[in-house]
């Protein structure tokens, strides 16, 4: 899909120059002649260089709006950036403007609701440390420094997946701005169509300002990291263990070459482990039993596994210099047998990347008793996400690392032919519409043409409206 890039560059008379945002948005307004652009305009996933020609760190709604209006009418392309995690690098425009919310943190906690209102600027893990204090959780991803526009927009699987379901599964109402800049309030009885494509279809619809949480309790888990051989036994019975546990328990296994981390030997360095991180919801004492075959498997590399506050699966993050650049593939699939991990292992030994890494999340139980016409989110029934990836430095070996991961996808490809919207990169039409099978794509198709006709919010995996 191509679409026509205008711009602020283009310089049209009608266009607002940079001093004229400046004046509208009260010194927010971030360009390349501003000391902090270069920061400004980088994002997580390296190899990514776009410029925009400003970068608008928004203040409230209102901004939103305004800025929102201003596109419409001049036809500039805006990106929206709330996290910045965006691997395809639709958290950034070169030559049109970033609508940045990293500014927009308020959080509004009503303990005799237990719900929250939190706006989109505030990442998975501050929301999650703030509302810990309660304890009271929402299930985000794995990853802290994700905003919470981009994860609970594309669905949202993380630790907390199979006993509470996806992100959009605790999403009661949200707040958004839409392509002729009203602000909303969307939920079950108002607008409900757009609040069901909210709720997986991605930012094709509007800039979320601030969203809804029913909040969970969750305070005391048992989980953390354990790091095992990776063999084919190994692998597969790490799968069948995790898919015959109870719901409390979900697991985010890394199958990957094991990085020089300071609590494994040398002697593993470089080896194949499975790096599992795991949250089991409830009394720690049966979280330890829960567990135990886990552990059984084999003779742990580490073992990190204690009872500890849900805030701590987020560990510190890398530092601001850490941007790296891989090419990746996601999937679902119904097995992980013997022959299966086999595959797998065999492709992580014949990548050429400074990492490879297979993820495989058991999915199941919360988010599979959600009807599957609930929401925009279409997988309800998988039962393993899969995500391949090779890391690299040397930008000219890019196509390799292409090859090795299109050929790794296609060797486990089974019956499941679906794709988890967030962690697509810049794909084609028809992987897009693999993250939205059947009729879910033309249900998309007729609200984005309802909110969204000229298809102004097209930085994402975008869904064209319906003519």
């Amino acid at each position: 899909m191509t679409t026509k890039r205008s711009t602020l560059l283009d310089k049209t008379p009608a266009s607002p120059s940079t001093s004229d945002l400046r004046a509208l948005f009260n010194g927010r307004v971030i360009a390349p002649d501003d000391p902090r652009y270069e920061s400004a305009r980088t994002v997580f996933y390296g190899g990514i260089d776009s410029r925009p020609s400003a970068i608008i760190r928004v203040a409230d709604a209102g901004d939103v709006s305004r800025l929102v209006k201003l596109a419409s009418e001049h036809g500039f392309e805006l990106a929206i950036r709330s996290g910045g995690h965006s691997s395809a690098g639709h958290s950034t425009t070169d030559g049109g403007i970033v609508l940045d919310l990293s500014a927009m943190k308020d959080l509004q906690i009503d303990l005799e609701e237990q719900t929250a209102w939190a706006e989109t600027g505030l990442t998975a893990g501050e929301f999650t440390t703030a509302v810990a204090k309660h304890g009271l959780a929402v299930g985000f991803g794995d990853t802290g420094s994700v905003g919470l526009g981009g994860i609970t927009l594309g669905g949202g699987v993380g630790y907390l997946v199979r006993k509470y379901g996806l992100t959009i599964d605790s999403l009661l109402a949200a707040e958004i701005v839409t392509a002729d800049g009203q602000l909303l309030h969307v939920d079950d009885k108002s607008h409900p169509d757009l609040f069901w494509a909210i709720r997986g279809g991605g930012g094709n619809f509007g800039v979320a300002t601030r969203f809804k949480f029913q909040l969970q309790k969750v305070d005391s888990v048992y989980g953390g990291m354990l790091i095992l051989p990776a063999t084919e036994d190994v692998v597969a019975g790490f799968i069948a263990v995790a898919e015959a546990a109870p719901d409390e328990l979900s697991t985010i296994a890394n199958v990957m070459t094991a990085p020089p981390m300071p609590f494994l030997p040398a002697e593993v360095h470089g080896k194949l482990i499975i790096m599992a991180m795991m949250v089991y919801v409830g009394d720690p004492v049966e979280g330890e039993k829960v567990i135990a075959p886990l552990r059984a498997l084999a003779t742990p590399y580490a073992d990190m596994l204690r009872p500890m506050h849900y805030p701590e699966m987020y560990p510190p993050e890398e530092g601001g210099d850490y941007h790296p650049v891989a090419v990746s593939r996601t999937m679902f699939i119904d097995r992980v047998d013997r022959s299966v991990a086999e595959t797998i292992l065999n492709h992580l030994k014949a990548s050429t990347g400074s990492m490879a890494v297979t993820q495989l999340r058991v999915l199941g139980g919360a988010m599979a008793r959600v009807p599957v016409e609930a929401t925009a989110f279409a997988h309800r029934k998988s039962r393993i996400m899969a995500h391949h990836a090779a890391l690299y430095e040397n930008p000219a070996e890019k196509t390799t690392h292409e090859t090795w991961v299109t050929n790794f996808a296609a060797a486990i490809r089974q019956s499941d032919e679906g794709a988890y919207v967030n962690f697509l990169s810049d794909v084609t039409e028809a992987e897009i519409r693999a993250a939205y099978p059947g009729s879910t794509w033309e249900r998309l198709r007729k609200v984005k043409a309802k909110y969204d006709p000229d298809n102004l919010f097209r930085l994402n995996q975008n869904i064209p409206p319906k003519k």
